[in-house]
């Protein structure tokens, strides 16, 4: 069987008095219960099932540059730091140094317009992070813009996106609770990311940057009492394009509690809030070589969207962020 969300052309016979007896529709499988699949366009083809003759899966459909931009537009939104601007098309992010999305600089360009790549760029993005305490910092998604000759490169990520149309959301009442700001059990789990604490040197949490979120709604979910055994992180902002998405980060399961499912029971109640909320669509961003989170993610429905990555010049790493 073909699994919702896979790019499929399907081959179906049209009602008497059509010049041809089949045409063909290639889009998005939303249903099987009747059939229909979601053209590029954002039409809705639903067709009776005997009158399907074929129904075959293809390859992913392509992403557009615009569609990275406006998907990173959105995530920005959802970790903007506490101070954020924009220079020559790039936002520009300070968090206090804590994680590397709100101390970055991103290029998603102004008024639909590329961002703009130069040494003067560069030198006004330097200049910016200098004044605020912070190191040169670039995130690059895919195809936005090159990295810099000879800058080092790290973190490669992969973004994976989810029509909330193709998911199966969560009825009746819920374990998970799912509050507007975080509590104490909450950072602590996200500090330790799950593992048992004995690190005292793992940095605090940022409440300010945890916190921060650009004309959008959070939510901190927490399963588990007294202390939470599984939390996450969901945002629903609104890209450029007016889509709404719901982000999901900070997801962690307790390290005894974890392949029992209760990670991918979290996602589904943030994904069902971020429904409630107004989001149509749901992101996650999972480094390459997280092998048990790509593959959680993927079980869940998310397809791959894109990747991107951070860059400095030789004299910043990845010890920096």
């Amino acid at each position: 069987m073909i699994p919702l969300g896979r790019r499929v052309v399907m081959r179906y016979q049209l009602p008497e008095g059509y010049p041809q007896p089949l045409t063909d529709v290639i889009g998005e499988l939303v249903s099987m219960t009747p059939p229909s699949v979601r053209t590029a366009d954002g039409e809705l083809v639903t067709v009776a099932a005997e009158k399907v003759v074929a129904l075959k899966a293809l390859g992913p459909r392509p992403i557009r540059t615009k569609e990275i931009r406006y998907l990173e537009a959105a995530a920005a939104a959802a970790w903007p730091g506490h101070t954020h601007g924009w220079i020559d098309g790039w936002l520009v992010r300070a968090g206090n140094g804590y994680t590397g999305r709100a101390n970055s600089a991103v290029p998603l360009g102004e008024s639909g317009m590329p961002a703009v790549l130069s040494i003067d760029t560069m030198h006004k993005i330097a200049d910016w992070y200098t004044e605020h305490g912070l190191p040169l910092l670039l995130q690059l998604p895919d195809r936005l813009a090159p990295v810099p000759p000879g800058w080092n490169t790290w973190s490669e990520t992969v973004v994976l996106g989810l029509d909330i149309a193709n998911f199966v959301l969560p009825q009746g009442p819920s374990m998970v609770r799912i509050s507007d700001a975080p509590d104490d059990g909450w950072l602590t789990a996200h500090r330790y990311r799950g593992e048992i604490p004995v690190d005292p040197a793992v940095r605090v949490p940022d409440r300010s940057v945890l916190t921060a979120v650009q004309d959008g709604a959070l939510g901190f979910a927490a399963l588990g009492l007294p202390e939470p055994l599984a939390i996450g992180r969901g945002a629903v902002t609104t890209a450029p394009d007016g889509r709404r998405w719901v982000g999901l980060t900070c997801v962690a399961v307790a390290a005894a509690h974890r392949r029992n499912g209760l990670a991918a029971l979290l996602c589904a109640e943030l994904l069902r809030w971020g429904a409630d909320h107004g989001a149509t669509h749901a992101y996650v961003q999972v480094e390459v070589g997280n092998a048990a989170g790509l593959a959680l993610y993927r079980d869940l429905g998310f397809l791959e969207h894109h990747t991107y990555r951070y860059t400095a010049p030789p004299s910043v790493g990845p010890e920096r962020t």
